[in-house]
C-alpha cells in the first residue's frame, strides 16, 4: 500500500503531509495509523522542535472515512485510534501547527482544534456536520469546546452550518485566515517563533496552558510559583538568561534561525 502520511524533517519542523485526496483526505484505518505513528516519530526526534500538520489535495481533511465507519464494529470505526490521535496532538510537548490550504469538516475540525496554532487559507470552510447524518460530535467536542464561547460552540453543533474561516478566527478555532499565497509564509511565522523557544518550556508552557487549576488562589500560586522556580533554575533557563545577556541567540535555536 502507498503512504498516506508523509513525514519530512527540515531546519527543526517535522510537516506531517495528509496524502489521500481520493477521499478528501478522510481518517481512514491506514491513515489514522500511520498519522500516529509519525507523530510520535516526530515528538521523540531531538532535531525537530515544532510540528506542522499539512495536507495535499483541495481538503485539509474530511472527517471518519465514512465507507468504513458503516460497519456496527466499534474498532473500525476508529472509536479508540481517533481520540488517542487528538490526545497525542493536544498533550505534544512540541508545539503543533495545522496548515488548512482547504476545508475541515466533522473529525477534521477536531484536529485542527487539537493543535496549538491554526493557520488557513481565507477560502477554507469548516462545519461540525455530524448531526446531519444522523451522530453526535462526541469525541472532537473534548478539543473543539475549550476553544469556543458557549453560544457558538451551540450554534453550530447543533446546526451543522458551514462557515468561513475568517469566522473561524473570530471565534478562535484558527489563529489567522489569509489569502492563499500568504499560507506558506503566515505558517511559518508561527514556527520560526516557536522555534526560538526552550524545548522544556514549551513542553511545561504547553502542560500549564491545558492543566486544570486549583479553585483556590493561593493554591494555583503555589503551583506556579514552584513551576517557575524549576525553569528559572534549570539548565535551559540559565542558557537563556545568559544568551540574553551575551546579545546571541540561545543554543536550542535552529541554526536556520541564528
Amino acid at each position: 500500500m502507498e503512504e498516506l502520511v508523509h513525514l519530512g524533517v527540515a531546519d527543526g519542523v517535522a510537516t506531517l503531509t495528509l496524502d489521500s485526496p481520493h477521499n478528501r483526505n478522510a481518517l481512514s484505518a491506514q491513515l489514522r495509523e500511520e498519522l500516529r505513528e509519525h507523530l510520535a516519530t516526530a515528538v521523540a526526534d531531538d532535531a525537530v522542535r515544532v510540528v506542522v500538520l499539512d495536507h495535499t489535495g483541495p481538503v485539509f481533511c474530511a472527517g471518519m472515512d465514512l465507507k468504513e465507519s458503516r460497519s456496527a464494529d466499534a474498532e473500525s470505526q476508529g472509536v479508540q485510534e481517533f481520540p488517542a490521535i487528538l490526545e497525542q496532538i493536544w498533550t505534544s510537548p512540541k508545539p503543533v501547527v495545522a496548515k488548512l490550504a482547504g476545508p475541515a469538516r466533522a473529525g477534521g475540525v477536531g484536529i485542527v482544534a487539537a493543535c496549538d496554532i491554526a493557520v488557513a487559507v481565507d477560502t477554507a470552510t469548516f462545519a461540525f456536520s455530524e448531526v446531519r447524518i444522523g451522530v453526535v460530535p462526541a469525541v472532537i467536542s473534548v478539543t473543539v469546546l475549550p476553544r469556543l464561547a458557549a453560544r457558538q460552540a451551540h450554534e453550530l453543533f447543533l446546526t451543522g452550518e458551514t462557515f468561513d474561516a475568517r469566522r473561524a478566527a473570530e471565534i478562535g478555532l484558527v489563529n489567522s485566515a489569509v489569502p492563499a499565497e500568504q499560507l506558506d509564509a503566515e505558517v511559518k511565522r508561527y514556527t520560526d517563533m516557536l522555534a526560538l523557544g526552550g524545548p522544556k518550556a514549551l513542553a511545561a508552557t504547553k502542560e500549564m496552558l491545558t492543566a486544570r487549576r486549583p479553585a483556590a488562589m493561593d493554591e494555583a500560586f503555589g503551583q506556579m510559583l514552584e513551576l517557575s522556580a524549576e525553569h528559572f533554575a534549570g539548565e535551559e533557563g540559565q542558557e537563556g538568561m545568559r544568551a540574553f545577556a551575551e546579545k546571541r541567540k540561545p543554543s536550542w535555536v535552529p541554526d536556520a534561525l541564528k
